[in-house]
């Protein structure tokens, strides 16, 4: 039997299962313009955010996917010029992911309809309130990646 903290924890899990399922199908949307899919975008975001090249296990750690569908994402980006695969002098059979400059101009492209976008989403809710879902959900990530 949960308790009342179960249940709560329980409608966070199956609320975060829906907002997966949207915010995918939202990102298909967005990126569609820039042809891109949300999968690719992930990879592009990934690899912007980290300011430097990483190996197809770190992005896949990183966004919460498995390491086949990014390898395979990366090759498609790689086939449309958006990434490319470089030496990684620590381990010579995991090639390094790196931006090209148009995948670094397509994803900058992509952060100015995002911004748009999560503006009109979180119209009237509180910085406070979506602070507070970060956190939590941030917490749960970090216990989860501990177990």
């Amino acid at each position: 039997m949960r308790t009342r903290k179960g249940d709560a924890a329980t409608r966070v899990v199956l609320a975060t299962f829906r907002a997966n399922g949207l915010f995918t199908a939202a990102g298909d949307v967005l990126s569609a313009g820039e042809g891109l899919t949300a999968a690719r975008w992930q990879v592009l975001g990934a690899l912007a955010l980290a300011g430097q090249p990483l190996t197809v296990p770190q992005v896949a750690r990183r966004m919460g996917l498995t390491r086949q569908s990014v390898h395979a994402t990366v090759g498609r980006l790689a086939e449309d010029g958006l990434v490319e695969l470089v030496a990684n002098a620590d381990h010579q059979r995991s090639s390094l992911v790196r931006l090209t400059a148009s995948g670094s101009a397509r994803y900058r492209r992509m952060e100015k309809q995002q911004a748009a976008w999560v503006e009109r989403l979180v119209a009237g809710m509180s910085a406070a309130d979506l602070s507070t879902a970060a956190q939590v959900l941030e917490e749960l990530v970090r216990r989860l990646e501990e177990s």
